[in-house]
Formats: structure tokens, sequence, C-alpha cells
């Protein structure tokens, strides 16, 4: 049977139960390390608990996320993931070399009173010529005292205009809803805080009726309240566990919506490199629950929740209007997968600034009668695509982003008179005179067993070859590439300092990899300070390094090794494996069952037909790869 995962039981908010004395004064740095030493996720130093100050104590612990805010500070962190309040004229701009072009009006706003429109072009406020003025000083120029007059002058079609608009305050949501031609509603959500499920709540019953599918975009958002996340996106998949948090004694509680599902229609998820934390968990929720696609670029990979202590959890310790915020969970998505440091790779990896009309484009209504000039794409669902809206000048970039981004395992279908008939996007591509398409597959790999998921991976960016449009699948694996791919797999960030091995310089082409698998306990030296960067990888090695990877990962792979039995793998199918890789070759060969109770194999072929100390190849590498992203959700398949 399946490993059960050990939770308590859902609940609808995260509590906060402190199991602190209360302090009579402001937050001392003796107070802020016990506070430490209860919530944080991990064990703490002594060396941090020993800081002079709370400042020092935090940039020893080396956790971006916990901080301490003074009153000042705490007033905007938290006004960041709440509607915002101001007094201007109530749009967003885009800088542009011409001037600010408007992206949004706002509803109720004196923009939208005074007849401006998304796509309207600022050339003059007040007289003052805009083009060539950055951020702060359109800014500047549009805000204003309350009842003050200000004279916007924009080219609406080539054709100029002038308003004058009279400021007043405003309200700038959180999330915002617009209805796009085409039957598409757009919600753009900027973070995740108290209002923000209400607003998700508010577009989907005002436009519902209206909508065959729904963009949500989360470029840029950072994050906010899980809670929040959870509320919103279950507007889209409704009621169930959505998220499972860890917490530093090992426990894993779950978290959900009672929530009913307020529309059917599909929903198409846009994100960024900046899409962070509870905004990842969102998508993918949406992912885990096969309710859309997501599309973009991968995202930023903060798999990890925080507290936030201040004067009303915790009176005395906070005093002064501070707070202190500490990470305390790490949380995964409802099939148990965390996002933490390998963020979530879209269904479509495309460009960012592509990914919206991307969305346009799948986004067509299902044909009626005749199918001639529509694409069909079988893919997580079905998708339509107008191939003259395709084709033209303005999708031109989107459509050949979207075609490079198909998986081998994407059904694509071209409608004629005489019904659908099966494609490729290369044969798309070069029909729409699509010239610069390129496949992202190799040029060597063609005769290699594992082709499919070498292709697979260098579609999603996980494997980028020798440089020269080759994989070289039979080679042999040595220790520095096996870490580049387990570093891009991971989507590791950028280490910082020493190396941690003498033979390995930060300069080297695989050094960053090397360092950033090493910081995260997957490899390790051959001793004496040495890594050996260039010695070959042995199948045991890899098959346990990449136990340890899928242990990171999956929640029910870590509670599974935790849960091993003593003699699990001490059947002969093991007896060739040194006794410290018989775990990770059982773990990833036999301890997965599902509903037909047989075990699902991760490995490239069966534990007894590996020879264990035999050299790793490169196409096996990436085939066990793929094999455990794939199983895991991770990877789209």
């Amino acid at each position: 049977m399946k490993h059960m995962r050990r939770v308590r039981l859902p609940a609808l908010f995260l509590a906060l139960a402190l199991a602190l004395s209360p302090a009579a004064s402001a937050l001392t740095v003796d107070q802020a390390g016990d506070l430490l030493e209860v919530y944080y996720i991990d064990d703490v130093p002594e060396e941090v608990l020993g800081q002079p100050t709370i400042q020092a104590m935090l940039e020893a612990l080396g956790d971006p996320y916990t901080e301490y805010f003074t009153a000042e500070e705490y007033a905007l962190f938290t006004g960041s993931m709440s509607d915002t309040e101001l007094v201007g004229i109530g749009v967003s701009t885009l800088i542009t070399e011409a001037g600010p072009l408007l992206q949004r009006v706002y509803p109720d706003t004196p923009a939208a009173e005074g007849g401006l429109q998304a796509g309207d072009l600022i050339t003059a406020v007040d007289g003052q010529a805009a083009a060539g003025l950055d951020a702060d000083a359109v800014v500047g120029l549009l805000r204003g005292e309350p009842d003050t007059q200000v004279e916007i002058t924009y080219l609406r079609d080539g054709e100029q205009h002038t308003v004058t608009l009279t400021r007043r305050a405003v309200t700038i949501p959180t999330a915002y809803t617009e209805l796009w031609d085409g039957g598409i509603g757009y919600i753009d959500c900027d973070s995740f805080g108290e209002e923000t499920q209400a607003h998700f709540v508010e577009g989907v019953e005002a436009y519902g009726d209206q909508v065959s599918s729904w963009v949500v975009d989360l470029r840029t958002n950072g994050g906010g309240v899980v809670n929040a996340a959870i509320g919103a996106v279950s507007t889209f998949i409704g009621s169930g566990i959505l998220a499972y948090l860890e917490d530093s004694s090992g426990v894993y509680r779950a978290y959900g919506s009672d929530s009913e599902a307020l529309t059917d229609s599909p929903v198409i998820v846009l994100t960024d490199a900046n899409t962070a934390s509870a905004s990842e968990l969102f998508a993918a929720d949406v992912r885990d629950a096969g309710a859309g696609l997501v599309v973009g670029s991968r995202t930023f990979g903060k798999g990890v929740a925080q507290i936030v202590l201040d004067g009303d959890s915790l009176p005395g310790y906070f005093d002064d209007g501070d707070a202190m915020k500490i990470t305390t969970y790490r949380f995964y998505s409802p099939n148990g997968v965390t996002t933490d440091t390998v963020g979530l790779i879209p269904h479509l990896l495309v460009d960012a600034d592509l990914a919206d009309e991307v969305a346009v484009l799948l986004s067509a209504p299902a044909p009626e009668g005749s199918v001639d000039g529509c694409l069909h794409l079988d893919f997580y669902g079905d998708w339509y695509i107008s191939l003259s809206d395709a084709s033209s000048p303005e999708y031109q970039a989107a459509f050949t982003a979207l075609l490079e981004a198909l998986p081998d395992s994407a059904v694509l279908q071209l409608g004629t008179d005489s019904g659908w008939t099966d494609t490729t996007p290369a044969a798309l591509a070069e029909a729409c005179g699509l010239t610069s398409y390129q496949d992202r597959g190799f040029t060597d790999t063609a005769d290699s067993p594992y082709a499919s998921q070498i292709d697979a991976l260098a579609t999603y960016g996980v494997v980028s070859g020798s440089g020269d449009g080759t994989y070289r699948p039979d080679g042999t694996l040595t220790r520095a590439e096996l870490c580049a791919l387990l570093a891009k797999a991971l989507n590791c960030r950028v280490p910082t300092g020493a190396s941690l091995f003498t033979d390995v310089s930060m300069d080297d082409w695989y050094g960053q990899c090397v360092n950033a698998v090493a910081r995260l306990g997957l490899v390790e030296g051959v001793g004496g300070g040495r890594f050996h960067p260039d010695g070959a990888v042995t199948r045991q090695e890899l098959i346990t390094i990449a136990a340890r990877m899928g242990r990171r990962l999956s929640m029910d792979l870590e509670l599974t090794a935790q849960d091993m039995p003593a003699d699990a793998a001490e059947g002969d199918a093991y007896q060739a494996y040194a006794e410290w890789a018989r775990s990770g070759a059982w773990l990833l060969s036999a301890s997965q069952e599902y509903e037909e109770g047989s075990p699902v194999n991760l490995l490239w072929a069966d534990p007894e037909a590996i020879d264990p100390a035999a050299p790793a190849t490169r196409e096996e590498a990436a085939a066990l790869t793929y094999s455990i992203l794939a199983h895991l959700g991770i990877l789209p398949s």
C-alpha cells in the first residue's frame, strides 16, 4: 500500500500557540534567541544565539526570510499584502521610451471617469513631456494632494487627447479582474492578503457567466498569507486539502478549504522568476488538481512559510509596534511535493513576457462545425488555437514560443476541411513561416533508449547538453556533470563565498553547481577537502544521490525512507550493491505502490539488472532524473 502521510487533521487557518512567558519590556537579544529556538524550522546553531545584537543574530542565521521589523518597517510589511490607498488618478503604467503606457485603469477612479483606457500612451503631464522619465518621476507627477488637478496628454490610435483630472484617494486592490475579448477572465494578483480571496470571488461572480477560460497572472507576485492563497485557489478547484506544512519537529499538518468551486472553466496561471512562496502554492494547487495549465518561466523556489510575532500574538514582547518574522514551516503541494529551491516548472516553459499572449492563444473557443483553420492541443486538457490569430504579426512570437515549449507527450492536431490530422510543432512552424522556431532537443539522442526522457528534460531546461547541440548520451558521467544536472534540476541558487573543496574553483564551469549541490547535502567530497570533479560516477553512487534528491523533494519519499523496514533491501535484487547504496536502490525501485498494488520502479532498469559498480552514463542520469521528477509531478509528462 502507498505510504500514508503522518499529518494532523486538516485545518482552515494556521494557528499560533505560544509557550513562552510574556516579558515586560521591548524585545531583547535573549528573547529573540528564545523565539528562534521555539519556532525556527531548523536547529539554531549556538554561534547564532551568542551574537550581541538581534541584527547580528539574524545575519549569522543566514535566512533572508527571518527578519526583525521596527514599527515603521512592520507597517510597510503589512501594507504590502493589503489593498493600498493612495492619492492619485488610479492607473497602473509601464514605463517605455515613448512615455508611460497605461496597463490598467481602475474602476471608480478619476482616470476611469475621465475616459482613460488601457493602451493609452501618456505624452505629457501638466505640460511636462513624459518621454524619458523613470517610474519615480512619473509617480511624482501623477500623485499629489486630494482635490488638486492634473492635466494628462495622451495618444490613442495615433490621435492626441488632453483631459484634466482631479486627484483623490483611490484604492489599489491586491487582485483585480477584467473581462478580455474572447470570453477570457483575467485576474491580476500582486500579493495574497486579507482581501485577496474576496477579490477573486467578486471577479468570478461578476464575469463567470461570460468566461470560457480564466487567466490568473502571478508574475512578480512574491506571495503573502498561505491561507489567502488557499482561499483564492479554491475559487477554481473547490474544497479539499490544498497544502501540507512541516514544522521543525517533522510533523506535517494539512490545510485546505471547505469552499466549493465557483467556476468549472479551466484556468491558466502565469508565472515568472519572481513568482514565490504562497503564489507558488497557488500554481502548484492548480497543477496537482489538473484544473488547467501553468505558463511562463520557472518560479523562484521559496517553499518555506513564516509566522509573524507582534504585539497582538505575543503581548509584552513587542510593545513598540515592532515584530519578528520567523521561518517556521516548509510547505508542500497537495501531492506532497515541495517548491523549496526547486520552484515550479510550468507546463509550458516560455519567456514570462510572452506568457499572457500564449494564454490568449490557448483560450480560443472550441470550433463548432468545420475545424478548418483551427489547432487542437491535447495537453492537460483540450485547448484550441486560431491559426489566423497565431500567425498574425501580433502573436507570431508567442506562437513560436508555445510550439518550442511543447513536449513530445503533447498531442497536436491541425484542423482541415476533412477533420483533424496529427501534426508536429516543427511542421507547423515551417507551414506558418515561423523562421525563428528552434527545437530544444539534441542532434545525437535519436538512437538512445532514453531519447524521450532526455528530450523532455531539454524542453523544460533541465539539461543543456554540451553546448554544440549534442548531449553525448553514452558518455561516462563525471562528478562535475552530475552536479551540473542536479543544480539545474533543482533550480539551485548561485552560492557565494569560498568553495567547499580545494580542487574546485568557483570560476570553473562546474564550480557553482558543485558547491550548490554539496550545500544541499546531496553530494560529498572524496576526503582531504577534495571533490575530484573529473572522477566517474558509479551507478550505485548515482542512485544514492538521486534518492537523496527525491527525499528532499517529496514528503512521501522522505516518510517512506524514515519508515523503511530493516530487512527491506536485503533481497537478492540488492545483494550486488554496497551496503550504503541498498536503501536508496530500494527507495527508488520498490517502495512506492499505487492502487493496483504493483511497485513503481523509478530506476532506468530493474535493480538486479544494473551493475552497481559500473560507471554511470549521461543518458542513465537523465533517465533517472526524469523518472523521479515526472513521478512526483514536478515535471509535466
